[in-house]
């Protein structure tokens, strides 16, 4: 399923006035919204044009209450709130793909065939670095996001994942933040704290 991205999206919309959300209102989030978040978001670079992102999203009330379990307490709130709950992952078999997605690296694809190690590492990083884009695009499409840890990630991955590659990264609420969803934006570090210019 692809979508056109239908609007421009003010910067501000996606950084400076955006929050963790942490309660949702009941407003759907339709399969058209999922599609747009991951026409954005398949666009963060990664190394080798790997994309080793792999998205899950739950839907419907049963799916969440299997991962409900597998969340922290304090978390179980947050994701019960949520129209769709999205599970990301690294799948350590993204190799397989790069004759399609990287196809000027000739041997790229059973190089790290034969180095798992240095496959899961590269697996783990990439999406993370495509974690972040994907929670930009959840905001450019419009709607808010509630990023989590505090989930059991291997239970995780044997309740949704066993017998493939992928491994749980990082969860996702996804939905319209309630009026009383998140928290005033604490204060972020200042250009001269956080930067250096040689």
């Amino acid at each position: 399923m692809t979508t056109a991205v239908t609007a421009v999206v003010p910067a501000s919309a996606i950084f400076t006035e955006a929050h963790t959300a942490y309660r949702f209102t009941e407003a759907p989030v339709t399969d058209a919204e999922l599609a747009e978040i991951y026409d954005l978001a398949k666009f963060t670079p990664s190394a080798m044009n790997a994309q080793p992102l792999r998205i899950t999203y739950l839907r419907t009330a049963e799916a969440k209450a299997r991962l409900l379990p597998l969340l922290g307490g304090n978390n179980r709130d947050k994701s019960a709130s949520a129209p769709v709950v999205a599970i990301l992952a690294a799948d350590t078999d993204f190799h397989q793909h790069l004759p399609v997605v990287n196809p000027q690296s000739a041997g790229a694809k059973d190089a790290l065939a034969a180095n798992e190690a240095h496959r899961v590492q590269m697996a783990r990083n990439n999406a993370w670095l495509q974690a972040g884009g994907f929670i930009l695009a959840v905001r450019a499409a419009g709607l808010d996001a509630g990023p989590m840890g505090g989930f059991d990630a291997a239970g995780v991955d044997a309740e949704f994942f066993a017998g493939t590659p992928l491994k749980s990264i990082l969860i996702v609420n996804i939905g319209h933040v309630a009026e009383d969803g998140n928290f005033p934006r604490n204060p972020r570090l200042g250009f001269d704290q956080a930067v250096t210019l040689l």
